[in-house]
Protein backbone atom coordinates (compact mmCIF):
# COMPACT_ATOMS: atom_id res chain seq x y z
CA UNK A 1 0.00 0.00 0.00
CA UNK A 2 2.73 2.50 0.91
CA UNK A 3 4.53 2.07 -2.41
CA UNK A 4 1.31 2.66 -4.33
CA UNK A 5 0.49 5.97 -2.64
CA UNK A 6 0.67 8.97 -4.91
CA UNK A 7 -0.99 12.35 -5.19
CA UNK A 8 -3.79 12.35 -7.76
CA UNK A 9 -4.47 15.71 -9.37
CA UNK A 10 -7.24 14.94 -11.87
CA UNK A 11 -10.42 12.95 -11.39
CA UNK A 12 -13.09 11.46 -13.61
CA UNK A 13 -16.79 12.16 -13.14
CA UNK A 14 -17.64 8.89 -11.38
CA UNK A 15 -19.07 9.62 -7.91
CA UNK A 16 -17.34 8.34 -4.79
CA UNK A 17 -19.33 5.90 -2.69
CA UNK A 18 -20.16 7.73 0.58
CA UNK A 19 -19.17 4.57 2.49
CA UNK A 20 -15.60 5.06 1.25
CA UNK A 21 -15.52 8.58 2.66
CA UNK A 22 -16.99 7.22 5.91
CA UNK A 23 -14.11 4.74 6.17
CA UNK A 24 -11.53 7.43 5.41
CA UNK A 25 -12.78 9.49 8.33
CA UNK A 26 -13.15 6.46 10.62
CA UNK A 27 -9.49 5.64 9.91
CA UNK A 28 -8.41 9.27 10.35
CA UNK A 29 -9.51 9.31 13.97
CA UNK A 30 -7.27 6.27 14.62
CA UNK A 31 -4.20 8.49 14.19
CA UNK A 32 -1.93 8.95 17.22
CA UNK A 33 -2.38 12.11 19.24
CA UNK A 34 -0.30 13.47 22.12
CA UNK A 35 -2.03 12.76 25.42
CA UNK A 36 -4.91 11.32 23.39
CA UNK A 37 -5.93 14.96 23.00
CA UNK A 38 -7.59 14.27 19.62
CA UNK A 39 -7.55 17.95 18.79
CA UNK A 40 -8.77 17.56 15.27
CA UNK A 41 -11.91 17.97 13.21
CA UNK A 42 -12.72 17.22 9.58
CA UNK A 43 -14.94 19.21 7.26
CA UNK A 44 -16.50 16.79 4.76
CA UNK A 45 -17.59 18.39 1.49
CA UNK A 46 -19.19 15.81 -0.78
CA UNK A 47 -21.89 17.62 -2.70
CA UNK A 48 -21.14 19.55 -5.91
CA UNK A 49 -22.46 22.71 -4.26
CA UNK A 50 -20.21 22.41 -1.22
CA UNK A 51 -17.13 21.51 -3.27
CA UNK A 52 -17.77 24.54 -5.47
CA UNK A 53 -18.10 26.72 -2.37
CA UNK A 54 -14.72 25.45 -1.20
CA UNK A 55 -12.96 26.42 -4.43
CA UNK A 56 -14.68 29.82 -4.54
CA UNK A 57 -13.71 30.59 -0.95
CA UNK A 58 -10.10 29.42 -1.13
CA UNK A 59 -9.06 30.53 -4.62
CA UNK A 60 -7.27 33.89 -4.63
CA UNK A 61 -8.27 34.35 -8.27
CA UNK A 62 -11.64 32.86 -9.19
CA UNK A 63 -10.79 33.15 -12.87
CA UNK A 64 -7.47 31.36 -12.53
CA UNK A 65 -6.92 28.39 -14.79
CA UNK A 66 -3.92 26.08 -14.92
CA UNK A 67 -3.45 22.34 -15.26
CA UNK A 68 -3.13 21.79 -11.50
CA UNK A 69 -6.15 23.86 -10.47
CA UNK A 70 -8.35 22.69 -13.34
CA UNK A 71 -7.56 19.06 -12.49
CA UNK A 72 -8.06 19.46 -8.75
CA UNK A 73 -11.43 21.13 -9.26
CA UNK A 74 -12.69 17.89 -10.86
CA UNK A 75 -12.63 16.11 -7.47
CA UNK A 76 -16.13 15.24 -6.23
CA UNK A 77 -15.05 15.22 -2.56
CA UNK A 78 -12.91 17.56 -0.48
CA UNK A 79 -11.99 16.79 3.14
CA UNK A 80 -10.45 19.57 5.21
CA UNK A 81 -8.51 18.40 8.30
CA UNK A 82 -8.46 21.05 11.03
CA UNK A 83 -6.29 21.20 14.15
CA UNK A 84 -7.26 22.60 17.53
CA UNK A 85 -4.33 23.92 19.59
CA UNK A 86 -6.53 24.62 22.62
CA UNK A 87 -7.47 20.96 22.94
CA UNK A 88 -3.78 20.14 23.52
CA UNK A 89 -3.06 23.03 25.86
CA UNK A 90 -6.15 22.13 27.90
CA UNK A 91 -5.31 18.42 27.96
CA UNK A 92 -1.76 18.97 29.19
CA UNK A 93 -2.98 21.27 31.97
CA UNK A 94 -4.98 18.34 33.41
CA UNK A 95 -3.68 16.72 36.63
CA UNK A 96 -2.39 13.49 35.05
CA UNK A 97 -0.03 15.41 32.77
CA UNK A 98 1.71 17.36 35.51
CA UNK A 99 1.58 20.82 33.98
CA UNK A 100 -0.39 23.51 35.75
CA UNK A 101 -0.74 25.98 32.90
CA UNK A 102 -1.41 26.15 29.18
CA UNK A 103 1.99 27.58 28.24
CA UNK A 104 2.56 26.90 24.55
CA UNK A 105 6.34 27.33 25.06
CA UNK A 106 6.39 23.85 26.62
CA UNK A 107 5.77 22.33 23.20
CA UNK A 108 8.89 21.79 21.08
CA UNK A 109 6.73 21.50 17.95
CA UNK A 110 2.99 22.06 17.33
CA UNK A 111 1.71 18.54 17.95
CA UNK A 112 -1.85 19.67 17.19
CA UNK A 113 -0.78 20.19 13.57
CA UNK A 114 1.45 17.10 13.46
CA UNK A 115 -1.24 14.78 14.79
CA UNK A 116 -3.82 16.21 12.39
CA UNK A 117 -1.31 15.67 9.58
CA UNK A 118 -1.02 12.02 10.64
CA UNK A 119 -4.79 11.76 10.44
CA UNK A 120 -4.67 13.25 6.94
CA UNK A 121 -2.09 10.62 5.93
CA UNK A 122 -4.47 7.88 7.08
CA UNK A 123 -7.08 9.41 4.77
CA UNK A 124 -4.58 9.22 1.89
CA UNK A 125 -3.64 5.63 2.74
CA UNK A 126 -7.29 4.59 2.99
CA UNK A 127 -7.83 5.99 -0.49
CA UNK A 128 -5.33 3.42 -1.80
CA UNK A 129 -7.11 0.59 0.03
CA UNK A 130 -10.43 1.72 -1.41
CA UNK A 131 -9.20 2.06 -5.00
CA UNK A 132 -9.68 5.82 -5.28
CA UNK A 133 -7.27 8.71 -5.67
CA UNK A 134 -6.52 11.54 -3.29
CA UNK A 135 -4.25 14.56 -2.99
CA UNK A 136 -3.21 16.60 0.04
CA UNK A 137 -2.55 20.28 -0.65
CA UNK A 138 -2.37 23.58 1.17
CA UNK A 139 -5.03 26.27 1.36
CA UNK A 140 -3.51 29.64 0.40
CA UNK A 141 -3.16 31.87 3.49
CA UNK A 142 -5.22 34.58 1.78
CA UNK A 143 -8.12 32.13 1.47
CA UNK A 144 -8.32 30.99 5.09
CA UNK A 145 -10.53 33.80 6.40
CA UNK A 146 -12.94 33.35 3.48
CA UNK A 147 -12.92 29.58 4.06
CA UNK A 148 -13.77 30.08 7.75
CA UNK A 149 -16.58 32.50 6.91
CA UNK A 150 -18.03 30.33 4.15
CA UNK A 151 -18.26 27.20 6.29
CA UNK A 152 -18.69 28.68 9.77
CA UNK A 153 -15.42 27.21 11.06
CA UNK A 154 -14.72 28.31 14.66
CA UNK A 155 -11.58 30.37 15.26
CA UNK A 156 -9.98 27.66 17.42
CA UNK A 157 -9.79 25.29 14.43
CA UNK A 158 -7.08 25.80 11.81
CA UNK A 159 -7.11 24.04 8.44
CA UNK A 160 -3.75 22.31 7.95
CA UNK A 161 -4.58 21.75 4.27
CA UNK A 162 -7.22 19.88 2.30
CA UNK A 163 -7.60 16.49 0.62
CA UNK A 164 -9.33 15.97 -2.70
CA UNK A 165 -10.84 12.53 -3.26
CA UNK A 166 -12.15 10.90 -6.40
CA UNK A 167 -11.60 8.26 -9.06
CA UNK A 168 -8.34 8.92 -10.84
CA UNK A 169 -8.50 10.13 -14.43
CA UNK A 170 -5.64 9.55 -16.83
CA UNK A 171 -3.62 12.73 -16.77
CA UNK A 172 -0.33 12.45 -18.65
CA UNK A 173 -0.06 16.24 -18.80
CA UNK A 174 0.20 16.90 -15.04
CA UNK A 175 2.52 14.31 -13.47
CA UNK A 176 3.54 16.47 -10.50
CA UNK A 177 6.93 16.99 -8.90
CA UNK A 178 7.56 13.28 -8.32
CA UNK A 179 7.91 12.83 -12.08
CA UNK A 180 10.63 15.46 -12.37
CA UNK A 181 12.50 14.98 -9.08
CA UNK A 182 14.08 11.81 -7.77
CA UNK A 183 13.10 10.31 -4.44
CA UNK A 184 15.98 10.65 -2.00
CA UNK A 185 17.39 7.24 -1.12
CA UNK A 186 17.22 5.93 2.43
CA UNK A 187 21.01 6.19 2.75
CA UNK A 188 20.78 9.95 2.17
CA UNK A 189 18.24 10.62 4.90
CA UNK A 190 18.84 8.02 7.62
CA UNK A 191 21.64 8.72 10.12
CA UNK A 192 22.40 5.65 12.20
CA UNK A 193 23.97 6.15 15.60
CA UNK A 194 24.99 9.73 14.90
CA UNK A 195 24.55 12.33 12.19
CA UNK A 196 26.41 11.15 9.13
CA UNK A 197 26.55 7.62 10.50
CA UNK A 198 24.94 6.18 7.38
CA UNK A 199 21.89 3.95 6.90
Amino acid sequence: MVHRRRMVRKYDDKPVDPAIVDRMLEHAIRAPSAGFSQGWAFLRLDSPEDVDRFWRATSPDLGASNSWLDGMRTAPVVIVPLSNRSAYLDRYAEPDKGWTDRDEARWPVPYWDIDTGMAALLILQTAIDEGVGACFFGIPPKGIDAFRAEFGVPDEYTPIGAVTVGHRADDPGAPGSAATRRRRPVADVVHRGSWGGGG
